[in-house]
């Protein structure tokens, strides 16, 4: 019988869990969760998405993105405005607050990086970083 850390998978999970853990206890004093900043980086990303792309894209449940998002406008990071394409529809966009957010956590987000991957020296996070893009781009699309 193999041991849980001879599968590839258990040990992805496992550092995911300690990654959101992490990441987790750096935003605690803002009050958001790994949830609002990945919705905050998404949408660093676009000129704005539909809630419904935002569950799509991130993988959560439409429900939590309503709520993601409440949080997000209540602090000024994030505001749902009229869709350019369908004026019954809103899209949700980052605010000059939100963008500010997300370069005040840059260096946290790095320090959070660095002890995660600390055991690995430059070469190997950059093929780390390399071969999960690699599979998150052929299996999270």
């Amino acid at each position: 019988m193999r041991g849980l850390h001879a599968d590839t998978g258990y040990l992805m999970y496992r550092l995911g869990l300690r990654s959101g853990q992490l990441f987790n206890t750096f935003l605690q004093e803002s009050g958001l969760r790994l949830r609002h900043y990945a919705l905050l980086r998404f949408l660093a990303t676009s000129e704005g998405a539909l809630q419904r792309e935002l569950s799509t894209r991130l993988g959560y449940d439409p429900s939590a993105i309503v709520g993601l998002v409440d949080d997000l406008e209540k602090l000024g990071f994030a505001e749902r405005r009229p869709s350019p394409d369908d004026r019954r529809s809103r899209i949700v966009v980052l605010t000059a607050d939100g963008r500010g957010f997300l370069r005040d956590t840059d260096e946290a987000g790095l320090r959070v990086t660095n002890e995660l991957l600390g055991p690995l020296d430059a070469a190997e996070r950059e093929t780390l970083h390399t071969l999960l893009q690699r599979v998150a781009e052929d299996g999270l699309t």
